[in-house]
This record gives C-alpha cells, structure tokens and sequence, in this order.
C-alpha cells in the first residue's frame, strides 16, 4: 500500500485480496466515511482489511494444532510431525510478514506526517494494537507447536524404547529354551555310550521336556513380573 498526498496505490502478487470489505463500503448508497475522508482513511482502511484477514487463517491453524494436540494424547503418527513442522513453517512466514507491518504502522503513527490527520492516527493505532495481538497469536502458536514437537519427539523415544523392550524380554525368555532345543537336538545315541544323553530312551521324554520348558518361560515371565518389567 502507498500512501500520498491524494492517493492510495496497492499491488498483490497473486490473484485474491482482502480488498472486498472496502469495495462495498465505497459502493455503498449507505452513508459512510469513507467517502467524506481523505485518502489517508481509505489507506487505514485498507491496511485495516489487510490485519483482519490474517485472523481467520491463524484462529484455524489453533484449532487445528489442538486437534494435533489430542490426537497425539491417544497415540502419535509421522504425519503429525509433518502437519507440525508445515504449521511452524506457516507461522514463521506470518512473523515475517507481521513485524515489518507493526513497524511500519508504529513509523506512520510516530511521525509527524502532513498528508496523514490526526484523527486517522487514532483509527491506525487501532490496527496497529491488532497487528500486535495478531503477532502474540503467533508467537504463541510458534511455542505450542515447539512443545509439540519435542512432545511428539518423547512419545515415539517412548514407544520405540516399548518395543524394544518387550522384544529383549521375549529374546530372553526364548533364549533358555533355545538353548535345551539345541541341546536335546544333538541326538547323541545312548546305545553308543550310558553317557549319550539316556534322556532320549524315556518313555515320557517328549511332553517331559515340553512342560519343563514351559515352566522354565513360565518361571522367567513371573520374575519379569515381579521386577516390574512387564
């Protein structure tokens, strides 16, 4: 937007502004101030069209950010740390553009400027009190989406560190019972020597060997208990 003497010149680079407001007012029968001020209202008016539109689109990504928020309380997904780092991304762009249009309206405000009343001071410093509560929004989103991050960061560590967990007790349960099966699979004959595991004449040697390894897995996973581990 730029502001003269007796005129105001805007540009966009794309299609779309927030410009529509303001056409209304001026087409308008209805009376209003638009057409009895100066050029340095219909800047306000502008600048003021331009502040506003940012409110829709930063109240949206809140809410989504708290649907984030509870859906990661149930359990966490890859692609919420996408839509979280896209939503930080997003609300860096906005800081960008928000700081330089505070500046900007703290300078026209500040500065004795002859084409700019004293009267469209006041209305720009309404604005101006938006943009800064337009840039508290942000800042704070930029810190729950921070929180969230590391957040999400501690869920999976969590969850994997689960996993991993419950996979080490299975290996451990499963390792004694390995170790009997690699034993008792050697097949020694006992008829070349009494020493050649005699086990494997036993009439009951199959569901003997069945159930006392079933108990020793039984044994381990009641001390896993009992340490808590499980």
């Amino acid at each position: 937007v730029f502001l003269g003497e007796n005129f105001v010149v805007t540009f966009q680079e794309r299609e779309g502004d927030p410009f529509d407001p303001v056409r209304k007012r001026i087409v308008s029968s209805a009376p209003n101030r638009l057409r009895t001020r100066g050029a340095d209202y219909l800047a306000y008016a502008l600048i003021d069209a331009i502040v506003d539109s940012y409110f829709p689109p930063i109240e949206a990504a809140g809410d989504l950010v708290d649907s984030i928020e509870d859906q990661m309380l149930h359990s966490t997904h890859k692609h919420q740390m996408r839509q979280l780092h896209e939503l930080r991304r997003d609300a860096n762009v906005l800081k960008g553009v928000l700081w330089p249009m505070r500046d900007a309206l703290a300078t026209l405000i500040r500065n004795d400027v002859s084409y700019v009343r004293a009267e469209t001071k006041v209305f720009l410093n309404d604005t101006l009190d938006h943009s800064l509560r337009l840039i508290e929004l942000v800042e704070t989103q930029r810190d729950m989406l921070t929180g969230l991050i590391e957040m999400h960061l501690s869920l999976s560590q969590a969850r994997t560190n689960d996993v991993i967990s419950y996979l080490t007790i299975v290996s451990v349960i499963f390792m004694p019972l390995t170790f009997l099966v690699g034993v008792w699979g050697m097949n020694f004959s006992p008829d070349a020597s009494p020493w050649n595991m005699p086990e494997l004449k036993a009439y009951y040697g199959y569901p003997t060997a069945l159930v006392f390894m079933g108990l020793v897995a039984v044994g381990l996973i009641a001390f896993f208990k009992w340490k808590k581990w499980l």
